[in-house]
């Protein structure tokens, strides 16, 4: 097993562009006889972006909570940020989710907590930086959201939108490599949406996050998928239709029956012809 030392020095090492961050090698998980994940690898690259579909019940979720360590697969390894997960202790595996930010279905923000205290929580409890240095730090991802005007209110204050918006500030104010996405979109109007769908490519483009998002809205995905977030002459990020180099580094994989039914780009999604993949995607 790794030193604290050695587990520290990779999870600091910078990744470059198309480099496996995130890692599955033959994953098996059962619990009792049902078996949720059969035989499942797959790699996120640095930078690239990971869409999971399936039926309910298919295992995305699951995959997520494998790559926290909130669960262990009883076969495979799993590798994040160079470091062999699925074996680390708790107390190490908390060093790993430092890099890791969550955006949870419903957005699972603390309702007693102000939009301000709710993104600022993990700096405020976890971290020796200065209070000013948090505020400012807060403020930061507050605005890369829209969102600063709204920092002194309460989640029941906000919309819907505006709630999944500072659960991705939230998310984002540790700076993690990495971003988790489960079902963001769920339950939102389309316009609604595509606000989410914007920040997710954002991240991905401007600030070089790797991310790997659980959903069955398809909608979504494709959006995701097509779309390229660019910084124009006078500084203002704008969503432009994703470029062919772009459109490579969005990939789907389909889970079925605890099995990669299809990994591929959106074009090669869009282009099968497995009467599975063409039921679910019509």
């Amino acid at each position: 097993m790794a030193t604290s030392s050695s587990l520290e020095a990779r999870l600091s090492r910078v990744k470059t562009l198309g480099e496996p961050i995130i890692a599955f090698e033959h994953v098996f998980l059962a619990f009792g006889d049902n078996v949720i994940l059969k035989d499942i690898s797959f790699e996120l690259r640095t930078g690239f972006t990971k869409i999971f579909l399936g039926a309910s019940g298919a295992g995305k979720s699951t995959v997520l909570k494998l790559i926290l360590g909130l669960l262990k697969p009883q076969a495979g390894k799993i590798w994040v940020n160079g470091v062999r997960v699925d074996t680390l202790s708790e107390s190490d595996m908390m060093k790993v989710r430092d890099d890791l930010g969550m955006v949870f279905q419903e957005g699972a923000l603390f309702d007693s907590l102000s939009v301000r205290e709710n993104v600022g929580y993990k700096l405020y409890e976890e971290s020796d930086m200065p209070l000013d240095d948090v505020h400012r730090r807060v403020e930061e991802v507050l605005g890369w959201v829209e969102l600063e005007e709204h920092i002194d209110k309460m989640p029941s204050q906000l919309s819907g939108g505006q709630r999944r918006r500072v659960a991705i500030a939230r998310a984002m104010t540790f700076q993690p490599r990495i971003l988790l996405y489960d079902e963001p979109t769920t339950g939102l109007d389309p316009i609604t949406s595509i606000t989410i769908d914007e920040e997710i490519v954002k991240l991905r483009d401007i600030e070089g996050v790797s991310s790997l998002m659980v959903t069955h809205q398809l909608r979504d995905a494709f959006w995701v998928a097509e779309k390229m977030a660019v910084r124009g002459p006078d500084g203002k990020v704008e969503i432009v239709p994703a470029s062919p180099e772009k459109l490579e580094q969005t990939e789907f994989v389909m889970l079925r029956e605890g099995l990669i039914a299809f990994e591929g780009t959106v074009r090669e999604l869009r282009a099968t012809d497995d009467p599975y993949l063409k039921l679910f995607l019509s």
